[in-house]
């Protein structure tokens, strides 16, 4: 069976709208549950001071900007994950929480292709793990943790669209 041109149309009509219903004064959902809530707000804070560091060049954001090439795109896409994320969670959009996955996982994975890229073999997994503060890699774990804990997860199995 042979898909009709006009359904085609009708799908990118459809998604078109999903995301013209984007309310851009709704930065934060009081109706959400307390880990969605956190996470929000701290997918802006620290998408606001990833976005220092990457200007800055300081930490694990800064230095890719500072070598360049593709990666230093990569960062900032992932830089740009977090407010994204949070906006579109706050609005009801399981593409959000997705961004929101992907942005709190970020710092560990500049930090695995950092150690990947230097053969400098003072680089230890708790370098990886940790970064350059602990109190940095705090919020870094509170982040995976409100976003992958089980309350989260039914409410973006039950109210994200």
């Amino acid at each position: 069976m042979m898909p009709i041109p006009c359904m085609k149309v009708q799908h990118l009509f459809m998604a078109r709208n999903d995301f013209s219903q984007l309310d851009f004064r709704k930065w934060f959902d009081r109706m959400q549950p307390q880990t969605v809530s956190i996470a929000t707000w701290l997918l802006y804070i620290d998408g606001a001071f990833n976005f220092l560091h990457f200007l800055d060049k300081r930490d694990i954001f800064g230095y890719w900007r500072a070598t360049g090439g593709p990666i230093a795109i990569l960062t900032l896409l992932f830089v740009l994950c977090y407010p994204a994320g949070g906006f579109l969670m706050a609005n009801g959009k399981k593409l959000g929480w997705v961004l929101a996955i992907a942005a709190s996982f970020s710092p560990f994975i500049l930090r695995l292709i950092w150690k990947l890229d230097n053969p400098y073999p003072g680089i230890t997994v708790q370098d990886i793990i940790f970064g350059s503060s602990y109190i940095n890699f705090m919020f870094e774990a509170a982040l995976c943790a409100l976003l992958l804990h089980t309350m989260t997860r039914n409410y973006v199995k039950a109210w994200l669209r």
